[in-house]
């Protein structure tokens, strides 16, 4: 049986991180229009330990895109310097909408191992039953 609950562990923490990724995408592009932003990024790394089942990931820290910000020329507007420019966010929604998709795509891939893990596991307890 730890052979099943390895794979149930392993589909579990990449569902985890998955779900994680998504969360960042979707603060990333609700945030698409707020001036001085800096896109989220999220980075997975495998998990270690004595009791890590092995394949097991885990996010690690959030990091801030240093890529520039857009200037955006509005003299109108608030923040407008001097030349009438502000600094906007560095959020392209094509990556993001793209970054989305990835992580939804894994996320139905390890929804789906996880979904194999415990039919097989139960086809092996009714078995033992008979």
């Amino acid at each position: 049986m730890t052979e099943f609950s390895n794979a149930l562990s392993v589909s579990a923490s990449g569902l985890k991180a998955q779900a994680q990724r998504l969360r960042h995408v979707s603060e990333n592009i609700a945030n698409a229009d707020t001036p001085g932003y800096r896109r989220k990024t999220v980075s997975f790394r495998a998990e270690f330990g004595a009791e890590a089942a092995p394949g097991r990931v885990e996010t690690g820290k959030v990091a801030l895109d240093r890529s520039s910000l857009k200037q955006i020329y509005e003299p109108g507007h608030p923040l407008a310097d001097e030349t009438g420019h502000y600094e906007g966010s560095n959020v392209d929604l094509v990556i993001e909408i793209a970054d989305a998709r990835e992580a939804q795509r894994s996320y139905e891939a390890n929804l789906k191992m996880f979904d194999q893990a415990r039919q097989m596991s139960s086809s092996l307890m009714e078995l033992l039953r008979r």
